[in-house]
């Protein structure tokens, strides 16, 4: 029996030495993903952040050693843990495409040169009845950046819980189908892209939304739930910080990756 028991701990040994726990073990995954909405002079409601606000914000993530990364690499760590992104990294989104992310971030854009994925609904785009939004001349511009992604917010950004209550079980799921693939398809016609990443509107979702979603050929979709992003989340429901007006130094840093 001595024999023996020598026998095993010696393979346990020489396991471990040729099987280190640090290689096995996945490199940790901790990155925040921001999620701005409108920006402008004065507060309109709970989603505008003032413009000086972002300013202040994207200067704290410079001066303070963070870096932006684009949404693309937090998803390829995501998928591929071998491939981690550098620390402290932090991903900034926008949604719905409110003609003030032409005009007051896009700018912050291009001096900060930082990477951001505008998620849209294109019914919205270049439509006269909103006035609030976009032209398909801008979101070509920024695209012709280098420095913004464009990906699907659904056509026209509905509110899911309500639709499903008001239509009958297969003209909500048509209804679905038609937000998911309308949106991917005018989105790649009109901008030359490959659309395959999503944000539920309202961050709402359930399994049969995903099903859709993974259906129509989005590879990735994100929430409002607010938590960064770890391995341990769903693709297809990963989480985002919508940051507002009071999100400011350290109530704002709170948001970012630990030191």
């Amino acid at each position: 029996m001595g024999r023996w028991l020598a026998l095993l701990v010696t393979a346990l040994v020489t396991s471990s030495f040729l099987c280190p726990a640090s290689e096995a073990a996945e490199p940790p995954l901790n990155v925040p993903i921001l999620l701005y909405h409108r920006l402008g002079p004065v507060l309109t409601d709970d989603m505008t952040v003032t413009t000086p606000v972002v300013e202040s914000q994207l200067k704290l993530i410079q001066e303070r050693g963070y870096q932006v990364i684009p949404l693309r690499k937090l998803l390829e760590a995501y998928n591929e843990p071998e491939a981690p992104p550098p620390e402290r990294s932090v991903v900034l989104v926008a949604d719905d495409g409110h003609r003030s992310v032409y005009t007051d971030l896009f700018p912050l854009i291009k001096r900060f040169q930082i990477p951001v994925t505008l998620f849209i609904y294109p019914s919205a785009i270049s439509n006269p009845s909103a006035p609030y939004a976009m032209t398909w001349e801008q979101l070509a511009e920024v695209k012709a950046s280098g420095l913004v992604d464009i990906q699907s917010h659904t056509f026209w950004h509905p509110n899911f819980k309500v639709d499903k209550k008001r239509l009958a079980p297969a003209a909500y799921d048509k209804f679905v189908q038609d937000q998911l693939v309308k949106s991917k398809t005018v989105l790649d016609q009109r901008l030359g892209l490959k659309v395959d990443l999503l944000a539920w509107p309202f961050g709402i979702y359930d399994d049969d939304l995903i099903k859709a979603a993974s259906d129509a050929g989005y590879v990735a979709a994100f929430s409002i739930e607010r938590r960064p992003v770890t391995r341990t989340e769903k693709v297809m429901s990963l989480p985002r910080f919508i940051v507002t007006d009071a999100d400011r130094g350290d109530r704002f840093e709170r948001l970012l990756p630990p030191k």
